[in-house]
């Protein structure tokens, strides 16, 4: 059988990955897909020493990949989302099928590109745009098919993850692990999209639309970062039982399918408050099998390089299949995507931390619980700490039951008036995901 021509657009660090992968691995990766795949034109503006690309066609103009009548299968691994668009919508035109490992891309122009490859009869595949290595989207498109799936959360970005692991294991704050982080090659000079939940929910709006049928939405996200989270923060959750995570959370209720990316305080039993350093890992809670948990790295090259080669396998094994009998892109058929709501954030309704500073004064704990009680909120747990000296203040840290989010703000404004009550009240959500 004919080979399949393989064109790899960038040669960065996945891009060199998925290259030495396919060809170390040639001979399995041929017996799988009942046909040799094969790297035969590569674009990148530089070369990378750690690919050996002789005898392979490499362009510097990396469009030339895509009009190469020779490639059948284009793989994007440049990233951004303005020429990998343009490449991507280009390789579609053309015939061609596409792998991609950019979830910007795919979280913000998803749905264009879906109808695009649609309309044309070929595949756009992207499972390591979500956690790397870990197969997440195949798990839930095809081996979750006969379940409906009720939540999905995740530790989806592990440069946050290493920098909570650091400040709970070593005590550091945030600034010093963040430091630790970038020095390790871990986080970019600019950290934005890593700590400030960014990257966590492209992925999570690829997750929500895999598992609920819905469009993709990435503007309708909410975002919250972890440049907040103190030392003392991280202290006093493992004090109540806690870890603090930085949790990707989508969950479908009869109201809407929430899409959330921040802080979140998990029981220390729950197997997602143990996963630590720069892995990551994909719980998912659906009605037939119950909870299920995908762990591993989620990002380096050979990880990465995992997930794209398995596409280009699939990819290969459906070349010859009636494209209205593919699986679709995501998980259901698009003409049967569904316009359920995505929820504000302030109609979410979940458990809370809270952590003060009220002065030592008569009658100041019953003031605060007045306020709480008023907006309906009930305390689950409290630890009230030694009172600082030098400033004659307490912390209070509580745990609440679940209330809407709304009334939470509320409560909020109102304790933050309160005389007593010094600078701003520090607000982590909490999650039990039972399961």
């Amino acid at each position: 059988m004919k080979p399949v021509n393989i064109g790899i657009v960038g040669l960065g660090t996945v891009g060199s990955g998925t290259f030495n992968v396919l060809n170390r691995n040639a001979e399995d990766i041929t017996r799988r897909a009942g046909r040799a795949i094969q790297v035969t034109h590569v674009g990148a503006r530089r070369d990378n020493p750690a690919a050996d690309t002789s005898g392979v066609t490499v362009s510097r103009d990396v469009t030339e990949v895509i009009s190469d009548p020779a490639v059948d299968i284009v793989v994007e691994l440049i990233g951004g989302v303005t020429l990998a668009k343009e490449l991507v919508l280009g390789s579609i035109a053309a015939g061609k099928h596409v792998v991609t490992a950019n979830k910007a891309l795919i979280a913000e122009h998803g749905n264009e590109i879906f109808a695009a490859a649609q309309a044309k009869g070929v595949n756009v595949a992207f499972e390591a745009a979500v956690a790397g290595g870990i197969p997440i989207i195949k798990a839930i498109r095809e081996g979750l098919s006969a379940n409906q799936i009720q939540w999905v959360a995740g530790i989806i970005n592990g440069t946050g993850n290493f920098i909570l692991t650091e400040m709970k294991e070593k005590g550091r704050a945030f600034d010093d692990a963040l430091a630790e982080a970038q020095a390790l090659g871990y986080a970019e000079a600019d950290p934005t999209f890593d700590v400030e939940g960014i990257d966590a929910a492209h992925k999570l709006t690829i997750l929500a639309s895999v598992a609920f049928g819905i469009p993709l939405q990435f503007e309708k996200a909410y975002t919250e970062g972890i440049s907040k989270i103190t030392a003392e923060d991280v202290r006093y959750a493992d004090e109540l039982g806690y870890s603090i995570k930085h949790l990707g959370i989508t969950r479908k209720t009869s109201a809407g399918v929430e899409l959330r990316v921040h802080p979140t305080l998990i029981h220390n039993s729950r197997l997602l408050a143990n996963v630590n350093g720069v892995m990551n890992a994909v719980m998912a809670m659906s009605d037939a099998v119950g909870p299920t948990l995908y762990y591993g790295p989620g990002a380096g090259a050979e990880p990465t390089a995992s997930s794209v080669v398995a596409d280009i396998v699939d990819v290969a094994r459906a070349l010859t299949t009636d494209p209205d009998n593919r699986v679709p892109h995501l998980a259901f058929h698009a003409d049967t995507l569904s316009d359920t709501p995505i929820l504000p954030i302030d109609q979410i309704t979940t458990a809370y931390y809270l952590r003060l500073k009220a002065k030592d004064t008569p009658g100041v704990m019953a003031k605060i619980a007045t306020i709480l009680s008023d907006s309906g909120i009930n305390i689950e747990s409290l630890l009230q700490k030694e009172v600082e000296v030098d400033h004659g203040q307490v912390p209070i840290i509580m745990i609440t039951r679940e209330v809407k989010e709304s009334r939470m703000n509320d409560a909020l404004k109102k304790l933050e008036a309160e005389d007593d009550v010094v600078g701003s009240v520090m607000r982590i959500r909490l999650e039990q995901l039972d399961g």
